[in-house]
């Protein structure tokens, strides 16, 4: 009977150290909190292109984009200024992970609407992911009257699609970097040997100078052979400086328009020869 004891009270002092590791492990489990990352960038815009960002739920931001004419026309044009091109347009969160978003721009008179789908956010603590992956998809409509009006033409001629994967990480709470492969669709092309889909890998990135201001750029690169000669490659750069409910970026970039099938497949400005467009975004939240 002793020896049943004192093996059993062996036992005991073995496992107890197992046991209160186990109870600790489950103590720890319970009270591990999963931090997410926020304000990756300070807008739903890096500069033209958007960003992984999107409205709180409920919230509803109105943009104002301006783009002047390019700044290479010299004095007469006033340096681009005495033209303009203009997008106005809103946006809304129904969840935390699902955005809407119309706009109508002066560019060749195009409506254009989206929608953007968060589906992972970067994050650590109980769970560890590097990233922050959202979904776009856009399409956008130009409404100009029809070159040849007496022969048919076909409403879907005036459509184009856009379908983005935006992939971004926070990297410290001063830099951001953005990936962003795509594809656009358009319905109709002027020529025959043009491409009706044209594959795009977009980066952009934010570094973050003061507690309310940032530098952006971006830039796009449409792979080889997929537009004629006389396109290039959307540049953008940008100042973004943050005022309470607004954020006002001002920029400069090669391309005119200020949605994706726009600046993505119709650049045709050389930032280097001085094609450069100055504007600003104007965003208000709701």
């Amino acid at each position: 009977m002793k020896k049943s004891y004192l093996i059993t009270l062996l036992l005991l002092v073995a496992v107890h150290p197992l046991f209160s590791q186990n109870l600790m492990d489950l103590l720890d489990e319970e009270t591990k909190t999963t931090d997410y990352t926020t304000a990756t960038f300070k807008t739903t815009r890096v500069v033209n292109g958007h960003s992984i960002e999107a409205p709180a739920k409920g919230e509803l931001v109105f943009i104002i984009s301006h783009d002047f004419g390019r700044i290479n026309q010299g004095a007469y044009e006033f340096f681009g200024l005495d033209q303009g091109t203009i997008r106005l347009g809103f946006e809304y969160s129904l969840t935390d992970w699902l955005n809407i978003g119309i706009g109508r721009s002066s560019y060749l008179k195009t409506y254009d609407g989206f929608l953007k789908i968060k589906l992972l956010r970067q994050s650590t603590g109980q769970r560890n992911m590097p990233v922050t992956l959202s979904y776009f998809v856009s399409t956008a409509l130009t409404s100009l009257k029809w070159q040849y009006p007496d022969r048919e033409n076909y409403f879907t001629s005036r459509l184009a699609y856009t379908h983005q994967l935006l992939i971004a990480r926070k990297f410290n709470n001063n830099f951001s970097f953005q990936l962003s492969p795509t594809v656009v669709h358009r319905n109709l092309v002027e020529k025959t040997t043009d491409k009706n889909d044209v594959f795009v890998v977009g980066a952009g990135g934010r570094y973050k100078l003061t507690k309310r201001t940032s530098l952006n750029a971006e830039y796009w690169y449409v792979l080889p052979n997929q537009l004629p000669e006389g396109y290039y490659n959307s540049i953008g750069l940008g100042f973004d400086i943050e005022t309470g409910g607004h954020v006002f970026q001002i920029h400069i970039s090669n391309s005119q328009g200020m949605y994706e099938r726009a600046f993505l497949t119709d650049t045709k400005g050389n930032f280097f020869k001085g094609d450069i467009y100055f504007g600003f975004n104007i965003t208000r939240t709701f």
